[in-house]
């Protein structure tokens, strides 16, 4: 960078910060790109089994989930989502995840779940029009997965919370 370049760069950030916060705020906003925030369930039985769901417009499995609401919080809209989606209250397990996605622009956070205390979990079942079905998978046998929640899985296996080598989904 030039002398003229870099005196008028610092020149141009002493402006920036005598403007007010909500300015600074607003303007950093307008230059930023946007990214949608998903929040993703993974939901394991006692018998380390996943719940998986089929839906309506992919061909392969992926778990309960969706965008947040605005203002909602990841960790509430994963718990309804899956409630929406396969009629099964869920209770959060440990510290989420978080896969950022730049090209679509998205971020997700990715929860482990079990089902709530009291909760049948073999009464999961698609309860909203885009799931088309819902089935427990035994680590071992996982089918076809979207490529969300292979990523999903993957950052779950990074952070330690779950073991994925029976899966076949380790690098």
């Amino acid at each position: 960078m030039t002398t003229a370049r870099l005196t008028a760069h610092r020149m141009a950030l002493k402006v920036f910060g005598a403007l007010p916060r909500r300015v600074r705020r607003a303007l950093v906003r307008l230059g930023s790109p946007k990214f949608t925030v998903g929040a993703i369930c993974i939901v394991q039985r006692e018998d380390d089994s996943v719940l998986l769901v089929r839906h309506s417009y992919y061909r392969s499995w992926g778990t309960p989930g969706g965008l947040a609401k605005r203002h909602e919080r990841p960790e509430l809209a994963a718990v309804r989502e899956t409630l929406e989606e396969v009629g099964l209250r869920v209770e959060l397990v440990g510290e989420p995840v978080v896969v950022v996605e730049p090209v679509p622009h998205r971020v997700d956070i990715v929860f482990l779940a079990r089902p709530a205390d009291g909760e049948n979990p073999d009464r999961a079942r698609p309860t909203s029009p885009e799931i088309e079905a819902v089935q427990w998978f035994p680590l071992e046998e996982f089918p076809k997965l979207q490529p969300e929640t292979v990523t999903a899985l993957r950052a779950l296996e990074r952070s330690g919370v779950v073991d994925l080598s029976r899966t076949g989904l380790t690098p």
